[in-house]
């Protein structure tokens, strides 16, 4: 184990701030959280396609109702 990844797995250091290296080093991952804000995004896309699947479900589309 280098020195790098002693680092990276130490008991001091902040579980956020802990790396995952993939890849031989070349990419690095770590734990994080998603934003609030971001959240929020998802929720609002998620009501609005169970309305929208709710509400225009079936039929021939736009202008094809004969």
């Amino acid at each position: 184990m280098s020195e790098r990844d002693y680092q990276a797995r130490a008991p001091h250091t902040p579980h956020d701030q802990q790396t995952e290296d993939y890849g031989g080093g070349h990419i690095q991952a770590r734990h994080g959280r998603v934003n609030g804000w971001l959240l929020i995004v998802y929720t609002i896309m998620c009501v609005w396609a169970l309305y929208y699947g709710i509400k225009f479900w079936g039929g021939l589309g736009p202008g094809l109702d004969f």
